[in-house]
């Protein structure tokens, strides 16, 4: 169960904002072997350690056109419902997150604009095996749609018997994307940054993961290709007083901890009755989990801290930095205002992070592992570059030139200075 602390010194608050980790030297070793062996040997690699991870030797790595056609028939109309309507939720998210481009005049003559330009090829990474993420389709190919990325890949690993989970296939399916591969982990990673016989060399590459699949687009980014953040196992830190609900909190926990053994989870409170309460209904519900065991092992590396107030608990969670943040206590929204450092904040006893990682509208692909003080989650930006642009006028020209020649001399640099006054002439 949760580790507990009681009103801890701040001395002892790095100590609690630690998180799980795996061993990066042989992480690192095993995941460059990985990438190597795929940039080298391109499918054959691709196909060797599908085979060894996933357990299934395949034939071909695309997704068929027929394989499309019938996950459509083996998704329950209930199901497609839900899908559509958070595919809706998110697109009118994202589309109110494009720019209007405007023209600056910076002085007479000189105008200067920026336009954002979709990524031309993007990779999105999407997790299978025990929990197929089908929402993640959406979170990352409707932005990508929007932004007019023109080449779109989608990788996934296989389940045993060669397939991918329905609901990835048409969740692709209705975002428009079709080209879609059985890869998944470190391989699937290499596959798209490098380029394999079967799969584009892309330009960015999207998509949560585990430890493995988070050191290898850390890796690859070293070598021309980006990513979109470092996205690892999942976490929650919840903030909570008396006026919160044991057992939605309790729910909010384990939502959070049955995403995998490397979860962590995290409840501040200023309350210990209220710490007493929520333990309880994590015991009581954890007992119905179809993935218990999970969930029970990601509570060991999670924490229970009590303290004195909520500007104090809004102060280690600054200082945690986590991927989603709950506030479930008094005055919210006033409380909100003091997060300085989260992926994404659930206000009220009324806003579960379940709501975002399906169909809200914002994005669930979010910052871990506390690089939420430096980095956002996936939006629109994510998938686009921002081209500046200038225009002078012969007049504009004139007007700007003893600045720019006086800059260009003192630092030495003539040719700069000669490019504008020749125009001078």
């Amino acid at each position: 169960m949760m580790k507990v602390f009681t009103y801890p010194d701040k001395k002892k608050w790095n100590k609690i904002i630690q998180r799980p980790v795996a061993d990066n030297a042989e992480l690192g070793k095993t995941v460059n072997k990985i990438l190597e062996k795929v940039r080298n040997k391109g499918d054959k690699a691709v196909l060797q350690y599908t085979k060894d991870f996933d357990g299934v030797k395949l034939k071909s790595l695309s997704v068929t056109p027929d394989e499309i056609t019938n996950a459509d028939k083996l998704v329950s109309n209930e199901l497609k419902t839900a899908i559509q309507q958070a595919k809706k939720n998110i697109d009118t998210f994202h589309v109110a997150q494009k720019d209007e481009v405007k023209i600056i005049e910076t002085m007479p003559g000189v105008v200067c604009w920026r336009q954002s330009i979709g990524i031309e090829k993007v990779g999105l990474y999407i997790p299978g095996g025990s929990a197929p993420l089908f929402s993640t389709v959406l979170m990352l190919a409707v932005p990508a749609q929007i932004a007019g990325c023109k080449e779109i890949i989608l990788c996934s690993p296989p389940s045993k018997d060669g397939t991918i989970d329905p609901a990835i296939i048409y969740a692709a399916a209705i975002c428009g994307v079709t080209k879609i591969y059985k890869v998944g982990g470190v391989q699937a990673i290499a596959a798209m940054a490098y380029g394999t016989e079967t799969i584009s060399k892309v330009f960015k590459i999207f998509g949560p993961g585990n430890q493995y699949v988070t050191q290898a687009k850390q890796l690859v980014q070293q070598q021309a290709v980006a990513i979109d953040m470092p996205a690892g196992p999942s976490e929650v830190l919840v903030i909570a007083d008396e006026t919160a609900i044991p057992e939605y909190v309790a729910a909010d926990l384990l939502s959070q901890a049955e995403h995998g053994p490397d979860s962590q989870v995290i409840l501040i409170t200023t309350s210990a009755a209220f710490a007493t309460a929520t333990t309880a209904a994590i015991e009581k519900q954890l007992q119905d989990l179809p993935r218990k065991g999970i969930a029970k092992k990601a509570l060991e590396n999670s924490k229970l801290v009590i303290v004195a107030t909520i500007t104090e608990a809004i102060e280690l969670s600054n200082l945690y930095a986590p991927e989603h943040l709950i506030l479930s206590c008094a005055n919210a929204i006033e409380v909100s205002k003091q997060v300085i450092a989260a992926g994404s904040v659930f206000i009220g006893n009324y806003s579960p992070e379940s709501v975002g990682d399906y169909a809200s509208g914002t994005n669930h692909t979010l910052p871990t592992n506390g690089y939420a003080a430096m980095y956002s989650g996936v939006s629109l930006d994510s998938f686009t570059k921002k081209i500046t642009y200038q225009q002078l006028t012969k007049e504009g020209l004139t007007m700007i030139s003893n600045t720019v020649m006086e800059m260009a001399e003192a630092e030495g640099l003539t040719a700069h200075k000669n490019a504008v006054a020749i125009r001078l002439k």
